[in-house]
Parts: structure tokens; sequence; C-alpha cells
């Protein structure tokens, strides 16, 4: 929390599904206000390959190593969610203009892991690299971890026993002081790599259970079912490496799922935020669940931040008392429920009238809040609006014609409540190869999501 103010950004941008026949790039943002460059895209890297979707990114080490002198934050690690490539990217050398370290090739993980489609990724303690999957070679589900020397990246197995991988998978957390680690699951690749069909969620092919692994055994040792928790997707535990909880957001059924060690030394879980659907015309379905897709936790484990990527509003809540979130904030920044768009809200439990449609130093904000990333000191959240490509084709078509956007809120940290900086939009409608969609955040000091204390 100490750290420097942000300065520069990272993040993926992806043209899968969006019709530019270009490589998905790593983008570097300028986000100091002091800089003549301020919300500007300094430097592209273009990745060798076509239609990767690169997701989400990792570090080489992060502060489960912060007692060894000898590891440092130089190397940023990209997995491919469809291709399933490793990209390892050098932004030690020059921050403002990484460049292409080592490429890990899909049949490396085949031979090693037999696992694909690959998603988290985080720094160990032991100096290694870990990253979960989805699937595997056919595209059905395996939720196991590919394990990468933190020096080499050469591929070294599995983290999982053999024949011990989940079912399905997605994200993870690990909190060595239980001596557990939990994940979540989206669904197989098969099921989602197209779209979304509603008919998927009635023969029960999404996700809705979160997976206890026995951290030093490698292997899992409870599973949760989650009452209203259809696919569980990011998940957090608090910062603090004592502590014995955290939180879960669960895309459709729109809750948080609060998780904790329970007096007889097993895991249990409760619903602890419940957003409401929305009786709807003009839309896929009678109802529009809010559709949380990104959750975050601030650094002195006070506020929990998530998206609802098709309502559209982005919401802060006070969670000193983790068993009762407070709302505290929350503001609307596009969605599928704008005035004057072709969704009609016939019931709303939450709001009066239909939110205004956003507008940013002249643009019209396509698609809604989505990655969140807050800033070490808790007092500007960055958002941007892709969630992935083929279901940002489906649900916001307007998202791939015009591009996504960067935005950011400043965040009151003593009585809570969030305000859009009108001054800053990063535009990628105006990327030099046409509009593309910018994805997960990261900066080079380590951020709220990607860092483990242990």
């Amino acid at each position: 929390m100490k750290g420097p103010r942000e300065e520069i950004i990272y993040l993926p941008c992806i043209y899968r599904n969006t019709g530019t026949e270009a490589p998905d790039y790593l983008a570097t943002v300028d986000v100091d206000p002091k800089s003549p460059q301020y919300c500007q895209v300094i430097h592209r890297l273009p990745m060798p390959n076509l239609k990767d979707e690169l997701h989400h990114s990792g570090w080489n080490t992060c502060s489960s190593c912060f007692g060894d002198s000898s590891k440092s934050r130089t190397k940023l690690v990209l997995p491919s969610l469809i291709s399933s490539r490793i990209y390892v990217v050098d932004v030690g050398s020059e921050p403002r203009a990484p460049k292409l370290h080592k490429v890990i090739e899909p049949k490396d993980i085949h031979a090693k892991c037999e696992l694909a489609f690959l998603h988290t990724s985080h720094c160990l303690a032991s100096g290694e690299v870990m990253i979960s999957s989805l699937g595997d070679l056919k595209g059905n589900g395996k939720g196991g971890f590919v394990l990468l020397d933190g020096e080499t990246f050469e591929v070294k197995g599995t983290w999982e026993r053999p024949g011990g991988a989940a079912p399905l998978g997605y994200d993870f957390w690990y909190q060595p002081r239980h001596n557990v680690m939990i994940s979540t699951e989206w669904a197989a690749p098969n099921v989602l790599r197209d779209g979304f069909n509603p008919a998927d969620v009635e023969a029960g092919l999404y996700g809705s259970h979160l997976y206890v692994w026995d951290w030093q055994r490698h292997e899992i040792v409870q599973t949760l079912s989650l009452k209203d928790g259809l696919i569980p997707l990011e998940i957090r535990f608090l910062h603090n490496p004592d502590a014995a909880q955290g939180f879960v957001g669960c895309a459709l059924s729109s809750t948080i799922q609060r998780f904790y060690k329970n007096e007889g030394g097993t895991w249990s879980v409760e619903k602890v935020i419940q957003v409401p659907p929305k009786k709807v015309k003009g839309w896929l379905l009678p109802e529009m669940p809010g559709l949380i897709t990104d959750i975050l936790l601030s650094l002195d484990d006070r506020f929990l931040y998530f998206s609802n990527w098709l309502h559209g509003d982005l919401r802060q809540y006070d969670v000193s008392d983790p068993q009762r979130p407070r709302l505290t904030g929350q503001l609307f920044l596009g969605g599928s429920i704008v005035k004057g768009g072709p969704v009609q809200v016939l019931e709303d439990q939450e709001l009066k009238s239909q939110p205004e449609p956003l507008v940013v130093k002249g643009k019209r904000v396509a698609g809604g809040p989505q990655m969140i990333q807050l800033s070490l000191d808790g007092k500007r959240l960055y958002v941007t609006t892709s969630l992935y490509s083929a279901w940002d084709k489906q649900f916001y078509p307007d998202l791939i014609r015009e591009g996504s956007v960067m935005l950011q809120v400043d965040v009151d940290t003593v009585k809570g409540g969030l305000k859009l900086n009108p001054n800053f939009l990063v535009d990628f409608g105006k990327e030099p190869l046409g509009p593309a969609l910018a994805h997960e955040l990261r900066y080079p000091g380590g951020d709220c999501s990607s860092d483990i204390w242990i």
C-alpha cells in the first residue's frame, strides 16, 4: 500500500472474433497525470500468432517471494485462453517498451500436463509459476494446474497429483498458513468457446462448485456446492495471510459468496450479497442477471469491489465485517439497460429509471464495466469493458465495432463512494489496426489481485 503511484499499466488487447486478422498484443498505457502521454497507449507488443485470446496475466515473482532479494518482478506471464500458448514478456529491461522473452507452445504443455485452455497465473514462494486450466486437449472440462520453472520457464508438469484434476477449472488463490488453495469453475471450453447458450445452463454444464485443495499434498480435500452460486469466477482470499476467509463472485446468479474455515477445521460457504435480476423486454431472456464478472479486495481488506457487466454498474462494499457487506458506492458505466437502447426494463428491484448512456470525452461507451484494478493506495480504480471476445460479440455487438475503453474512477477511501474521472479515457476503438478488446490490467509493481502474501 505504501508503494509508489502507478505510472504505466499493461493490458492484453484481443483481436479474435473482431474481424481484424491481427495478433493479440500487450498494450502499455501511460497513467501518469504529469506525463505528456497521459491516457495514451505508448507501446504495443504483438504476439507472433493469431487468435490466441490473451486474457489474464501474472508475474514471474511476487510478494510470496518477498524475502528473496534475488527475485524481481521482471517478467509478465501471459497464458492464452484459446490457443493454450504461454507468452513470457520481459518488462524489466525497458518497462515502457516490453519485449517478448519466450514462447511456450501448446505441444509442450500437452506432452507434460495433458492440459489446455489456460487462465490464471500466480507465482509461488518456491519460485515456480502456476497456471490454471479450463480443459483438456479436446476442450472437455479439466481443472488442473501447469507448473513452470520461474527462471527458465520450462514446463515442469502438473501441480496436482496425476489423475487429480478438478472436473472444471478457472481461477484459484492459495493461503499457505491454512494449508489451503481454493479453485473455481466456469465451464468446459467446448461449452463456452463460441458463445453463451442458456440451454447449457439448464443441462447443468456450467460450474457451481468450489474445490478446496490441501496445499502441501496437492489434492482436493473438499468440494463445496454453491447454493445460488452459478459460474463462480474470480476468487479472492483476504490479503492478510492469517485470514481464513474470502469472497468469490458468481457471475450468472449474480451473488457474492463468502467462504471461510469453520470451527471443525473444514470449509464452508455462505451468500452475503445478491444482485437482483431485472425483468426485461428486448433481450436474450425475460430476466437479465447483473453478471458479476470481476471482483477485488483493497489491500487493507476493507473494501470489496465488483462489476455487473450486463447491468452496467460498478459497486463498492465495506467488508470490515465480512459476513455483512455494506454498499458504500455504485456507479453506472454503460451496460445493457441504458435509456434509448434495445432493452426495456419492466420491473426493477433497485432502480427507479433506466440509467443514462455513458459518454466520456465525446465517446459513448459500449459494453459494461468488466475487469477492474485498484491502485495500491486504494484511491483509483481502473476499469475495462471487454469480457471474452465470443461473449462480447453476442452480448455487446457494438463493443466489437467500436472497441473497448479504459476508464478511471476516483474512490473515497474514508466514507466510501465512487466518482468517474471525466478526463480519463483510453479509447481502444482508435487502435492503428482497428478496434481492439482490452482486458485485464497490471501495474509493474504488483497489484491487489496478483499478489499473495504468505
